[in-house]
């Protein structure tokens, strides 16, 4: 798994928790709103940062991040049919932060939920691994994640770039069960469809990064105090 996630950038990790384990999850986790897929905020709450260090901790998860790796983000995505929503492809380049630095490398400012998000600069961004943790089946009519295998390692590619990356590499539909773990690099190019049917899938996206970050640069204090 661990030569297929380095060569690919990305790798499935099956029942990661039982299925009795994420029905406990999901009670924990508020709904997301009609007008939202989500929140990114949760790495503050206790049972995350447990959930967290739980996920550091497994073998074939552990294998694929580095010896110090720290959690420094968790994202919920919610997708159903009273509230279906589709990515186009993508590369994910921002992480969170405490406050802005002001660096000639850094930009793509934002604010979200409250939080601070900068564009990390490519050598920081290729030291990131996502864990997405599926709390329900995720099928091919279930709006999967699709990945373009091998594409982070052309490092940040332009929008212009996108669509000749996927005609050299075809795209994979990233299916996962119950319990079941997507472990990639956010420099990886993926999307996600609208939802087919009528079932609800939900995911934990975490986001795993170095201790110290470059520039003056801190990761956000909810983040620190975990």
């Amino acid at each position: 798994m661990k030569a297929h996630f380095d060569r690919h950038g990305y790798a499935l990790v099956p029942a990661v928790l039982s299925a009795a384990d994420c029905a406990q999850l999901g009670e924990l986790i508020q709904p997301a709103t009609a007008a939202s897929g989500g929140t990114r905020c949760l790495l503050s709450q206790p049972w995350c940062a447990a959930l967290a260090a739980r996920l550091r901790a497994d073998p074939a998860l552990g294998a694929c991040l580095a010896p110090d790796a720290l959690a420094v983000q968790c994202t919920y995505f919610e997708k159903s049919a009273g509230r279906n929503w589709l990515v186009p492809m993508h590369q994910d380049l921002s992480i969170p932060v405490a406050a802005r630095v002001d660096a000639p490398a850094l930009r793509g400012w934002s604010l979200k939920e409250g939080a601070m998000f900068v564009q990390a600069p490519p050598a920081l961004l290729e030291e990131l691994v996502a864990v997405r943790l599926h709390l329900d089946p995720c099928g091919p009519d279930d709006g999967p994640l699709v990945v373009v295998p091998g594409s982070h390692r052309a490092g940040v590619i332009a929008p212009a770039g996108v669509a000749a990356a996927r005609a050299v590499t075809p795209a994979v539909a990233c299916i996962a069960g119950i319990g079941g773990a997507l472990v990639m690099r956010p420099l990886l190019l993926h999307a996600s469809s609208k939802a087919l049917g009528q079932s609800r899938r939900r995911v934990l996206h975490f986001v795993f990064g170095p201790r110290t970050l470059p520039y003056g640069l801190n990761w956000n204090v909810a983040v620190q105090a975990g």
